[in-house]
């Protein structure tokens, strides 16, 4: 394993750089103590296993959180192939390559208590059950998708597969209520499996389901959600195109959910509303 370095520098046959041949993590860390650390790990575990490459050490990966210093930071991990191999063919023994920097965090918390704007994005994702779930490098789509807006209004796009379900946000998971279940879309297909999902679900009933936009048509409550910002109700939806499909105020209904998810990342859990 290259030693992990804080001010990344990538050679120009490192294939992470040429291919997108790794994965990342980004984890909120508090004072040196990082959150939902164990469902972080497991997931670049289960990439590890996916794409081949070898897990660090767990002494090498648990010192990095005290490295990023007092404060609120996001602290970033990057882990490649590294470097060799004749094009797309990757070299029998991975030599990984770890990369972390850690930068201060400041949270939104008008987006907690008041809700954001969202739209739908025309991109599709692309159906790759393979890399289903994994926070891998290739991650084109949603730049595609990011630049398809710049309404400084609109805080986050909707995304479905190629078969217009839904899937999630550019970089956030979409839940929601509907005839007073909790529901998340299914991810056997694409999408990122978030950290905070995946604790949400271990505590709460929430049902992962295939459905379309239509879904969001019937719902008491739309929220989206990440290990880093928490969750943030939804109170506007428009189409691509920028019609408004539905409407919701940040209320009563949301704060359950929202409660849970920022008492696992050490954010507020009481709101006027």
């Amino acid at each position: 394993m290259n030693r992990p370095q804080a001010e990344p520098w990538v050679p120009a046959d490192d294939r992470g750089l040429a291919y997108g041949d790794g994965l990342f993590e980004t984890v909120l860390v508090r004072d040196g103590e990082p959150l939902l650390w164990p469902q972080h790990m497991a997931r670049l575990a289960k990439g590890c296993r996916t794409l081949g490459i070898p897990m660090p050490a767990a002494a090498e990966l648990d010192g990095l959180p005290v490295r990023a210093g007092a404060g609120l930071k996001v602290l970033k991990l990057i882990l490649t192939r590294g470097s060799g191999g004749r094009g797309y063919l990757p070299p029998p023994v991975a030599q990984p390559r770890l990369l972390w920097q850690a930068v201060d965090f400041l949270p939104q918390p008008q987006r907690w208590e008041s809700g954001v704007r969202v739209r739908h994005c025309r991109l599709r994702l692309s159906v790759q059950p393979l890399l289903a779930g994994l926070k891998h490098l290739n991650r084109l789509e949603n730049v595609l998708a990011r630049r398809e807006w710049d309404d400084p209004d609109v805080t986050e796009g909707v995304l479905c597969n190629s078969h217009g379900t839904l899937i999630e946000a550019t970089c956030m998971n979409l839940f929601w209520q509907r005839q007073g279940c909790l529901e998340t879309p299914r991810l056997d297909g694409c999408g990122v499996a978030g950290t905070l999902r995946a604790a949400l679900m271990e505590r709460l009933e929430i049902r992962e389901v295939s459905m379309g936009p239509a879904a969001l048509a019937e719902a008491e409550a739309v929220w989206l959600g990440n290990s880093i910002q928490g969750l943030w109700p939804v109170v506007r939806l428009d189409g691509a195109d920028g019609s408004r499909h539905g409407s919701w105020k940040a209320g009563p209904v949301h704060r359950v959910l929202q409660r849970e998810a920022h008492e696992l990342l050490g954010y507020p859990a009481r709101f006027t509303s």
